[in-house]
């Protein structure tokens, strides 16, 4: 029996297959244990055609990165609108659900230990993290706003503590539950 040849995926979505495929190595390995050979081989394609699409492993880690908060925020937007009121809370556990996305905040985790001497990858951390914070307080505000979070805390502060415990709470996953039910007081 003979076997169809594969189909020919278009360009862009061999692309994102490529970008799926390397966020899920990066996130099961790290930026520096991965290999582009290990990306490509699971991917299903070859090395070159894996560079065609993204430059170096660099452009494909900040690729990772992006696609990271890009899934996270499309996901958060759509909790904004489903529970205006309690979208913090339910985003914040949706982050901890985690499930077939990655989580940024393990990106993050990766980009400082491993490769915070790249400076490249370093400007696109700090530019994602002051992204991500801004995010977070424009959804303060517009709660303040709307009169469902407290008008007198400090929707800037508010962000980097909400963004500091993501960090917290993936710290506490990585070590298997270090801070018990300290996470969900936390969280509340």
């Amino acid at each position: 029996v003979t076997q169809a040849p594969a189909k020919r995926l278009p360009a862009e979505a061999r692309r994102q297959v490529v970008l799926d495929t390397a966020c899920r190595v990066f996130s099961r390995s790290s930026y520096r244990g991965a290999t582009t050979a290990e990306i490509a081989r699971e991917a299903g394609i070859s090395e070159p055609i894996l560079y065609r699409h993204f430059g170096s492993k660099r452009d494909l880690y900040l690729a990772c990165l992006d696609e990271a908060w890009r899934t996270f925020r499309a996901e958060s937007e759509v909790l904004i609108v489903n529970d205006p009121v309690g979208c913090l809370g339910a985003i914040s556990a949706a982050y901890m659900r985690g499930g077939k996305h990655l989580r940024v905040i393990d990106l993050w985790i990766q980009a400082l230990t491993e490769a915070s001497e790249d400076k490249v990858i370093a400007a696109a951390l700090r530019a994602q993290v002051r992204e991500v914070h801004d995010f977070f307080a424009d959804v303060i505000r517009d709660g303040q706003a709307r009169g469902v979070l407290h008008s007198d805390r400090d929707a800037e502060a508010e962000a980097w503590i909400f963004v500091a415990a993501g960090l917290l709470a993936t710290m506490d996953s990585r070590l298997g539950g270090v801070l018990g039910d300290d996470l969900d007081r936390v969280r509340a």
